[in-house]
């Protein structure tokens, strides 16, 4: 993919479902009592995975547009795969349903693509084991072949920071014999709480003075009910980027999820001066959605914006365009304890660090993270190593740099983004 200097991006912009979203919109509708329809699901090879997984679990799957109705076989119902499920890149798939099949009475085995099969999964083995699971692993990671059982009811401090951890132990909770708690230190993206609460599970949340505490029961059912997914703000935030970096840009981006647990990204561009508008707020199937409206223009701050510590979690799936905004400030960006962006598709430091470097960039990297100085952009060939956020967030840099710049692997976006090239170039650039 070519890309060259942009002057503005302008319009409303179609963005796709919430990926987060739509997985667990997927799973817990699988295992609900009745028939959901989803619509506005993700459009994402990710999200597709999911439903191939659960497909093969012998869930009645049927696609309309980009809706999907899902007849729900209850908690039990799940079947024993012929095969090994594929959840191709998607980590969200494996360590999700990894925790609803550990409460299974069959065994099932999930594989991945050589990226997914080379991250960390000790992290969701130990407290599936420790509810009683039995879980073989290649040293800790995938292929995970899981025999499920009647699981113990737990109380887990989560190790990191993790959504994908707390909604792995809270799904697995749905088959324990009492009281699941999953106590969080610094708070995750709660899409799980609330989707467990839209099919009908009570949930408890209570919020103390350095952490919070969320528990589910085992005897809990799930009840199908249809649901509406917001557009993904993680999505959203790459025309954000470019539309706040170039100045006359308008654009307008409707139907956005705008979560507390993942809006910090709005909130740093909201303190760096740029002009964000929403508009239309409201919440859909329990999650609140607004119309994002942004224009051209941000303040060039002379002090350097530093970002670390409890905040990197809400920010993980938006740094690396982060790190380009930090190219545009005078200030620059500075980005600490963010080593989990080193085993997420790629080592997400190093890829921002190397092609930003191709680019004229003044960066420094670090063990947990990376320093931008604001510098001016050079055209250049960009490596994605096969990283859909990093081939997306260049193509920002790209509409910032004097001169062509050449996307190698573009086609990576499809595991989030599918169309993501077709949108930025339709009518939005000039």
């Amino acid at each position: 993919m070519r890309l060259s200097q942009a002057k503005s991006i302008n319009g409303v912009i179609a963005l796709p479902g919430d990926k987060s979203i739509s997985h667990r919109a997927a799973m817990l509708a699988a295992i609900a009592k009745g028939e959901t329809r989803i619509s506005n699901f993700a459009t994402s090879a990710d999200c597709a995975a999911t439903l191939d997984c659960l497909a093969k679990l012998g869930v009645k799957i049927e696609l309309d547009g980009n809706a999907v109705n899902i007849t729900g076989s209850g908690k039990y119902g799940l079947t024993q795969p012929s095969q090994n499920l594929d959840c191709g890149n998607s980590g969200t798939t494996m360590r999700l349903l990894s925790g609803i099949l550990a409460g299974q009475n069959f065994t099932s085995t999930l594989v991945g693509d050589a990226s997914l099969q080379s991250r960390p999964m000790k992290r969701i083995i130990a407290p599936l084991t420790e509810m009683g699971a039995s879980i073989l692993s290649n040293e800790g990671r995938a292929p995970l072949t899981i025999t499920g059982s009647k699981l113990k009811a737990i109380e887990y401090n989560l190790p990191v920071a993790s959504a994908q951890i707390k909604s792995c132990v809270l799904l697995a909770g749905l088959y324990g014999d009492g009281e699941t708690t999953v106590i969080e230190a610094t708070p995750t993206r709660d899409h799980t709480e609330r989707m467990l609460e839209w099919f009908g599970v009570k949930v408890r949340s209570e919020t103390l003075q350095h952490s919070r505490r969320i528990t589910i029961s085992g005897d809990s059912e799930l009840t199908a009910r249809d649901l509406h997914v917001p557009s993904d703000i993680s999505a959203a935030a790459f025309f954000i980027a470019a539309a706040v970096c170039l100045e006359g840009s308008d654009i307008t981006l409707q139907n956005v999820g705008v979560n507390p647990t993942r809006r910090a990204f709005l909130n740093v561009l909201c303190d760096l001066g740029a002009n964000i508008e929403q508009l239309d707020e409201h919440v859909s199937s329990n999650e609140p959605v607004a119309t994002i409206r942004v224009r051209g223009g941000l303040s060039k701050t002379s002090e350097p914006l530093v970002i670390g510590g409890e905040k990197i979690a809400n920010l993980i799936d938006e740094i690396p365009v982060l790190a380009i905004l930090g190219t545009q400030i005078d200030g620059g960006i500075e980005i600490r304890d963010a080593t989990e962006l080193r085993i997420k598709e790629s080592d997400r430091i190093n890829a921002i660090v190397e092609n930003l470097r191709r680019m004229n960039a003044k960066v420094d990297e670090f063990d947990d993270g990376f320093r931008v100085r604001r510098s001016e952009l050079k055209g250049s060939q960009i490596d994605t190593y096969g990283d859909h956020r990093i081939a997306m967030a260049f193509a920002v840099a790209a509409l910032l740099a004097d001169g062509e710049t050449e996307i190698t692997d573009a086609e990576c976006v499809a595991v989030s983004f599918p169309a993501f090239f077709e949108t930025l170039s339709q009518n939005h650039l000039r």
